[in-house]
């Protein structure tokens, strides 16, 4: 049916009328209508049986009326009620099938415009598959080109990690942050943590604090200033061992230029700081070598020289004048000669001074000139000495360095000159101050010459000239090296002309202050002291007690460092002349024990030694008054006993009620016997041997770490370690090397830094040698008797 049909039908229309006028109203038109047809009907049905209505007739059609009418009315407005919802509600869906039947034929438009377009697309999409497969087999092969290059990134990668963890250096990576960020094998050796433990940490979660601090300061340098840096570094591993590495940091970039964070790079240098420790040590070595080298030779030579000028002062035959000229010449030469090896030691330490002193040039050269002459008159050759005026006077000069210079000059053109001469002579330019002089000392010889090719090498040190007119007459390769260089510290030159076959010319112009006062010789103002002479070299003695004795002073003899306490304790003396170098100990032991024992309180002592390593400072700081250098001069022995003297009114000596000597066992000095006897009653003989060797095992790694530490300046694991020495050396009884290491574990005492390397090097001898001799005591001991 079509839906206008539905709407025009009757219900349909009934169900308006009845919402247009109301329910109400038609309920109750109904109800009327229903009682006027009740009533009706009642009457029509009375009259058409021929009875006679009656009200009660009227009355009870009312009354079923009334009763039926509110249902029949409910029923009929629930009806009426359902029709017209049932009407909206199929107008709503009409016009809703009406909606979708217009949409239907949009869609139904829009889908045949979709079917076209879709037509259109899968062409395209045919062709897009097609460039799509293309792409598709370029794009397979570029993965598996890329796919071969990530195999091999990834093999590059693998082989850098273990390149990295090959490396003997620290590397790590740090972040923005300041945070681990990676490291190889070492950084995980070091921090004891592997590499996943370290990532996000920080060096304050690692290190201990004062490292921490250190490793951040550098961090946060390069950061912020983008620079790289460079530091030093001592590194605590786990198992106690510090290490030494020089570290470089520097930031990190991606390919395209963003900072990551800082790469950094440490290599171990401990190795390389053992190495400079152990050359420094051989330094000090060699020094001592050459310092005892210095005693040994120059003591014998001393007594030569001493003993040859002191004949040639009497009366002696030509021939035997000749001879003891020659000796003489020849110690000298012979000093000279070491001198150059002294200061080449000193040159090497950077140890030479100039001492600038008074000197007058024409006595100066004409004392030169006599050694010489002696030197070329034995060789048959002229020496000719020339004082070219105007010369200054006097002036100021390092007249030892200047001797040494003009020795070595002229001894080599001796040496290399086998006929004709050899001239000195001496000038000076006076400046328009009048306060300084250019000196030139000219040397020239007829000798063998000096190739053009070798003039510029000969001042290098060890150079010798490779010439046949050489070989006869070869040296050192030193002396004109040193030469050189005293010229050079002078601030003069020198010049060198010369010819094979006809000779060489030397022009030394060195620039010296014109000194105003001349220099006097000082006369002897004291005589009659009581000296104590402490040597132990019998020329020596001879030679220094002869001239002590020819001043006018008592001289008593002691040749060892016992015998001169022993003296010491049992005489007053006025002075005491000290050798350093004795055969049972030093100068300075003796001059400390008797301060320690108050028996010098009033005494001077003045070191005599022909070591010219030491400088003067360092004997005075080890109780002496002053220094006399060997060999003995006249002039000096005046100075000193002037200055100790000159003013002072001497005291009669005065005897000392002597003392008997007690007997002490030298092993005192290194061992407490008394304790070890103690010890061993306590713990048994094999108990105390088994104890030293322990003490023999741990000794080496505790000196080991004592040195590193020493070398990093790290005061408290120094002494740290010294107490720890301390304490395994009082253990047995080794009361020496307790004793040293006391000191050093001394910290807090105000010239630790000035003596510690002193004290470290005496603990190191003292552990060579008493542990040794404690071993081979202790063996040979039988306690149980």
């Amino acid at each position: 049916m079509h839906p206008e049909q539905t709407t025009n039908s009757w219900a349909f229309r009934f169900s308006r009328f009845v919402e247009h006028h109301g329910t109400v109203k038609l309920s109750l038109l109904f109800v009327l209508i229903t009682l006027i047809f009740t009533i009706g009907g009642s009457y029509v049905i009375r009259v058409s049986f021929g009875s006679v209505p009656s009200l009660e007739d009227f009355l009870s059609a009312v009354i079923l009326t009334m009763l039926s009418a509110p249902w029949i009315l409910y029923f009929f407005s629930e009806l009426v009620k359902q029709l017209e919802l049932s009407r909206v509600h199929l107008k709503e869906v009409i016009e809703e099938l009406e909606s979708l039947r217009e949409e239907d034929v949009l869609l139904n438009r829009e889908l045949q415009n979709n079917i076209k377009q879709l037509n259109f697309e899968i062409e395209q999409r045919k062709d897009a598959q097609l460039e799509r497969e293309k792409v598709f087999k370029e794009l397979e092969i570029e993965i598996r080109d890329k796919s071969e290059q990530e195999i091999q990134a990834r093999r590059l990668s693998t082989l850098l990690r273990s390149i990295i963890d090959a490396s003997p250096d620290l590397i790590y990576f740090r972040n923005e942050e300041g945070k681990f960020a990676g490291c190889n094998r070492v950084a995980e050796e070091l921090t004891g943590r592997t590499q996943d433990e370290l990532l996000g940490l920080t060096p304050h979660e690692v290190y201990d604090e004062e490292l921490a601090n250190q490793v951040a300061r550098s961090d946060n340098e390069v950061l912020e200033k983008n620079i790289s840096v460079t530091e030093e570094l001592w590194l605590l591993f786990p198992d106690g061992k510090r290490r030494y590495f020089e570290m470089r940091k520097v930031p990190f970039f991606d390919h395209e230029g963003e900072r990551l964070g800082l790469l950094a790079f440490g290599r171990d240098m401990t190795e390389r700081m053992k190495a400079e420790k152990a050359v420094e040590k051989a330094s000090k070595d060699k020094t001592k070598f050459i310092a005892t080298i210095s005693h040994e030779l120059r003591t014998p030579l001393n007594g030569i020289v001493g003993l040859s000028r002191m004949l040639r002062d009497t009366e002696l035959t030509e021939e035997q004048f000749t001879w003891i000229s020659t000796i003489y010449a020849s110690a000298i030469t012979l000093g000279n000669i070491f001198n150059d090896i002294i200061d080449l030691d000193k040159l090497e330490r950077d140890k030479i001074a100039l001492s600038y002193k008074t000197l007058s040039l024409e006595t100066f050269t004409a004392e030169l000139s006599s050694v010489i002459e002696l030197l070329a008159a034995d060789k048959g050759l002229q020496f000719v000495s020339n004082i070219i005026k105007p010369l200054p006077d006097f002036v100021q000069v390092d007249g030892t360095r200047l001797r040494q210079i003009l020795w070595n000059m002229l001894f080599n053109a001796v040496k290399f000159t086998p006929k004709g001469q050899v001239s000195l002579s001496v000038s000076a330019t006076v400046q328009d101050d009048n306060k300084t002089a250019n000196v030139c000392f000219d040397i020239q010889d007829t000798g063998v010459g000096i190739p053009q090719a070798d003039i510029d090498k000969i001042f290098a040190m060890y150079y010798q000239v490779d010439h046949p007119d050489h070989q006869s007459a070869t040296g050192t390769g030193i002396g004109l090296a040193i030469c050189k260089e005293m010229v050079d510290r002078m601030n003069g030159h020198i010049e060198v002309q010369s010819e094979v076959g006809k000779g060489t010319r030397f022009l030394i112009n060195i620039p010296l202050q014109i000194s105003e006062k001349p220099r006097v010789r000082e006369e002897l103002m004291v005589t009659g002291l009581n000296i104590l002479l402490v040597e132990d070299i019998e020329l020596n003695v001879m030679v220094a007690k002869a001239l002590l004795e020819k001043l006018g002073q008592n001289v008593d003899v002691a040749m060892t460092g016992g015998d001169a306490i022993e003296k010491i304790r049992t005489t007053t003396y006025d002075l005491i002349l000290l050798d350093i170098q004795l055969p049972d100990m030093t100068g300075f032991d003796v001059a400390d024990t008797v301060i320690q024992e108050d028996l010098v309180m009033q005494t001077p002592i003045v070191a005599l030694t022909a070591n010219v390593i030491k400088k003067r400072e360092e004997y005075l700081q080890n109780g002496m008054d002053d220094i006399i250098a060997k060999p003995v001069k006249k002039s000096r022995m005046i100075t000193v006993l002037n200055e100790l003297f000159g003013d002072q009114e001497l005291l009669p000596t005065i005897e000392i009620a002597k003392k008997e000597p007690s007997s002490v066992n030298p092993l005192t000095k290194t061992m407490d016997l008394d304790f070890i006897v103690t010890l061993v009653d306590t713990i048994g003989h094999e108990m105390v041997i088994a104890s030293l060797g322990v003490f023999k095992e741990k000794i080496p790694e505790y000196m080991e770490t004592l040195h590193l530490s020493l070398t990093a300046k790290d005061k408290d694991d120094v002494c740290s370690q010294a107490h720890k020495i301390k304490g395994a050396a009082s253990s047995i009884g080794l009361s020496r090397i307790q004793k040293i290491a006391n000191q050093i574990q001394q910290g807090d005492h105000p010239t630790w830094w000035k003596n510690v390397h002193e004290w470290v090097d005496e603990l190191d001898a003292a552990i060579a040698h008493d542990v040794d001799g404690f071993d081979d005591w202790i063996k040979t001991q039988n306690f149980a008797e």
